[in-house]
């Protein structure tokens, strides 16, 4: 006569396969059921049109006096929260929401030459404090290259005339948050960037 099977291991098989198919892969198998997705990040050409890469003048001049200074560069992440699960059992509520944090922005170039400080700008992180519903886009502004990355090399190699031509590298932003029941998500895009003295140019 064959023996039952245990109940109890059927159970625990069960629940790890329940909860496998339950977690967020986003974020470290974060178990929240809301999905944050990067639709696009836009930057500005060098005379200021909206476009899907940023042009960043490593120095500028000033109109009036002709003195040159440096600022920081600025893109736009158009993000939206939706769903893990498109045909859920029970409808979106008010702890689906995601709460965006903070940022982190880091460089890298397609030669392979990827040290920081010396082939590219340091990454760094910032902060944000952006609250998305489920089904809506938010698009947020935020700091991709600080100001203090145009005094250090390689961008004060440009400015100097050290190197010269432009610098192509691509910034991965990491965006992070979580939904109103503290689950963490994760979020991830990228923008093609071109370093270059356009002023002096």
């Amino acid at each position: 006569m064959k023996k039952a099977k245990n109940p109890l291991k059927i159970t625990a098989i069960l629940s790890c396969i329940f909860l496998l198919f339950s977690c967020n892969p986003l974020e470290n198998e974060t178990e929240s059921d809301s999905l944050l997705v990067v639709q696009n990040i836009t930057g500005t050409d060098i005379d200021g049109n909206v476009v899907n890469y940023l042009q960043s003048d490593v120095q500028r001049l000033d109109e009036q006096t002709g003195q040159p200074y440096i600022t920081a560069d600025s893109a736009s992440a158009a993000l939206k929260v939706s769903l893990l699960d498109p045909s859920p059992i029970a409808e979106a509520s008010q702890y689906n929401s995601i709460t965006i944090n903070r940022y982190v922005v880091s460089y890298s170039r397609s030669d392979g030459h990827n040290t920081p400080g010396v082939d590219i700008p340091y990454s760094f992180e910032g902060s944000l404090s952006v609250l998305i519903d489920v089904g809506s886009t938010a698009t947020i502004a935020f700091i991709i290259v600080r100001e203090v990355a145009k005094i250090e090399p390689p961008l004060i190699n440009l400015v100097s005339g050290t190197e010269e031509g432009v610098l192509q590298v691509t910034a991965k932003v990491d965006f992070y948050g979580q939904d109103l029941a503290n689950n963490k998500v994760k979020a991830t895009g990228y923008l093609n960037i071109f370093f270059a003295n356009y002023t002096d140019n």
